[in-house]
């Protein structure tokens, strides 16, 4: 009898590889042959899954997205206000090796999306998923917009679009930077920067 092949599963084999290569090498070494022997597969076995390294990068993406975002659900299941939203940073921000690797995975798939407008939408699609679910935890957690000078505030929209835009370059540019210096940029520091900005932004929240 045939053996019934798991093709979800060897995909997502597939990616842990991608990870691991990845990190080790860097996205130009890391080959084909290399991602399939680390998964424990013949180099032509990828083929049918993945044809090319490209294609393999956009699942790989795609992959780790909707992990964080299963992660984020159950880290802010039951929590509320700015419990949640420090919560729900927490996943994106690369706080443990796992999230590390994802980091590293993101910025390799950055670096073809300055080229590629499909990769760039795909991007585009989750970052954008990312903003409002933000949006909704900054209202939730009593954000009420900066003071203009005049002492009016401004429009409640655009302060908070600017805020969800601070708390994004943060989580995402700690992927860059914690890779890079991680001396400099390990877990204590990352969590640290993102309280200061959150205490920052929900000053004079509503209790």
């Amino acid at each position: 009898m045939p053996k019934i092949v798991d093709h979800d599963q060897r995909r997502v084999e597939l990616v842990g590889a991608t990870w691991r290569i990845i990190a080790e090498r860097g996205l130009d070494g890391a080959t084909m042959r290399d991602i399939a022997a680390e998964a424990g597969f013949a180099n032509g076995a990828l083929k049918p899954y993945f044809p090319t390294k490209d294609q393999l990068l956009d699942f790989a993406f795609e992959h780790i997205v909707a992990q964080t975002n299963a992660r984020m659900a159950a880290a802010t299941e039951g929590r509320t206000g700015l419990d949640a939203l420090r919560a729900y940073c927490h996943e994106i921000l690369p706080l443990d090796d796992e999230r590390l690797s994802e980091a590293r995975v993101a910025i390799a798939f950055w670096q073809k999306a300055l080229r590629d407008p499909s990769k760039a939408a795909v991007h585009a699609r989750s970052m954008e998923q990312w903003r409002e679910a933000l949006g909704g935890l900054l209202g939730a957690a009593g954000f009420r917009g900066a003071e203009a000078h005049d002492g009016a505030r401004p429009a409640p929209a655009a302060g908070l679009d600017a805020a969800v835009g601070a708390i994004m370059n943060l989580v995402l540019g700690a992927q860059i930077t914690a890779t890079l210096s991680p001396a400099q940029h390990g877990p204590d520091a990352l969590v640290a920067q993102l309280d200061c900005l959150l205490d920052g932004l929900l000053s004079g929240a509503d209790a």
